[in-house]
């Protein structure tokens, strides 16, 4: 496994967001954390980069423990993470908002590498490049924040709500985007409320609820029992 959590108990604001959460992801698949809103969803990604401290359990990504780490230091080892507020510089351009993905890398070389892939996902960014990110639409920006993800060379990427205060029509490019990441070798961790949507792309799925795991198994028995989404996903 390139990611596996054990027995993981974190508090915001003073509260247990999540308790005792056990899950793991493979190498080279998409897994999906799902539940409604509250559930730890959040809290969950933000313990594993190191944007939360958890009270007790362990992380552990490609063999080495990580939990307690500073977030650049869990970056520098192949963890990359778009909040759900993405967290853009919304005064600079697209193009240094780029650039500050690359800052691990020394040589200009090496900083310049991902920028086509970046650019083969979302064409749309090349033609922006000069803009500042403030003046994109919601869907470019999400963009443009997995774009600065990618510029890092994660081997785990981890997205949260990456449709959230999209336009539909470009939902299914972010979709599309993250089926053709996995492929280029990135594992995803995908928090996402459009279930059927992010089921339907990934290779296994944890249900949160109250913060604790109650349920976990292949995307697509989740996606097609009707009890489960009823009881469980509210679909």
């Amino acid at each position: 496994m390139l990611l596996e959590v054990e027995g993981l108990t974190t508090a915001y604001k003073g509260l247990l967001a999540i308790q005792d959460i056990s899950l793991a992801v493979a190498e080279g698949e998409i897994v999906v954390v799902a539940g409604a809103n509250g559930a730890g969803k959040s809290t969950l990604l933000k313990s594993i980069a190191g944007q939360e401290r958890p009270r007790s359990g362990s992380v552990t990504f490609d063999g080495a423990r990580i939990e307690g780490l500073a977030g650049h230091l869990i970056t520098a080892r192949g963890i990359a993470y778009v909040p759900e507020n993405k967290r853009l510089f919304p005064r600079l351009s697209v193009a240094d908002n780029l650039r500050l993905g690359s800052y691990l890398h020394r040589s200009r070389a090496d900083r310049e590498a991902p920028l086509d892939q970046v650019f083969t996902l979302f064409p749309r960014l090349k033609e922006r490049l000069p803009q500042r990110a403030a003046t994109l639409s919601g869907g470019e920006q999400q963009m443009l924040a997995i774009g600065r993800a990618l510029m890092t060379r994660p081997r785990l990427l981890m997205l949260d709500e990456p449709s959230q205060g999209i336009m539909p029509k470009l939902v299914d490019e972010i979709f599309a985007a993250v089926t053709t990441i996995r492929a280029t070798g990135v594992t995803v961790l995908l928090v996402e409320q459009r279930l059927s949507e992010s089921l339907g792309i990934a290779d296994r799925a944890y249900v949160l609820q109250t913060g604790r795991v109650i349920l976990a198994g292949p995307a697509a028995e989740i996606r097609d029992d009707p009890e489960v989404r009823r009881a469980y996903l509210g679909i």
